[in-house]
């Protein structure tokens, strides 16, 4: 079996550090990266500092296969992912007329007129491959070289999520040989804190490496997280079915269900099916 492919996230904006805005970006690329079987071992939230963000991407890079970036790539002196990538990457950052055309008509189909700061956005690093950003100004692009690829995408979610799922996901399939998959199965406890969860299957967790399985607290209630990681969707839910099964002779009936549901939909469930209400 060869080495599982490992990728990282770098989130870049101060806004995130000062804790203005959450980053949201992250869980959607760690969901992706998830399906189709890439390990997922470090996130790095960095601000808009030129040195800090080519350390934040450099470390990335130089321990993972793969570098998903997020933010900084906007027309104003404070987007300097550009700027951190081709730094890192050793290159200069080059013009890219083809680019420049395409936010020219990018602003007149919406009928604005494009501002010289945008004229920033034409450049990448050299050799960088450009792509294609139909949501917005910025285009994206990815480098390549003997550690791996960083890709890089902008901040705007409704933009991210076209670049990742339509094109960063794929580039990644296309370069690397991703024979397996991740599948992750949530059971749902109440009644139980999470100290008492941990004591009834904490055998389970530490004898648990594939699938492995995890325990998160919430007001009032635990998740039960079981990962598995193999060569099918199909082979990847029997393995979660086996551990399953094993939590659920543990704990009895303080599993009230599995995946999304919360305490109170479960409840109205209950009620609705016995005819009953509160």
């Amino acid at each position: 079996m060869s080495e599982p492919i490992r990728a990282e996230i770098v989130a870049i904006g101060t806004e995130m550090l000062l804790g203005d805005l959450i980053d949201t970006n992250s869980a959607f690329i760690a969901n992706q990266l998830k399906a189709i079987g890439v390990n997922m071992y470090f996130k790095t939230i960095v601000g808009d500092n030129l040195d800090r963000i080519v350390f934040a991407i450099g470390q990335s890079h130089d321990r993972s296969h793969v570098v998903i970036t997020s933010g900084g790539l906007g027309p104003t002196v404070d987007d300097m992912t550009r700027q951190g990538v081709a730094r890192v990457m050793g290159v200069d950052l080059e013009f890219r007329q083809d680019l420049y055309d395409y936010i020219d008509a990018y602003f007149n189909r919406r009928g604005f007129k494009m501002t010289e700061n945008n004229r920033q956005q034409a450049f990448v690093p050299a050799g960088a491959t450009v792509i294609e950003n139909p949501r917005g100004t910025a285009p994206c692009f990815y480098c390549e070289d003997e550690k791996g690829l960083i890709i890089v995408a902008p901040g705007v979610p409704h933009e991210m999520r076209y670049i990742i799922g339509e094109r960063a996901i794929p580039i990644i399939q296309e370069k690397f040989d991703l024979g397996e998959v991740i599948r992750t199965r949530v059971l749902k406890t109440c009644g139980l804190g999470e100290s008492r969860v941990d004591q009834i299957i904490g055998d389970l967790f530490r004898e648990s490496v594939n699938p492995s399985i995890g325990v998160l607290a919430h007001p009032g209630q635990v998740d039960v997280r079981i990962t598995a990681r193999a060569e099918s969707v199909e082979k990847a839910e029997e393995m979660i079915d086996v551990l399953d099964g094993k939590v659920r002779d543990l704990l009895g009936f303080a599993v009230y269900a599995v995946g999304e549901v919360t305490l109170e939909e479960e409840v109205a469930q209950l009620l609705d099916k016995k005819k009953n209400s509160l």
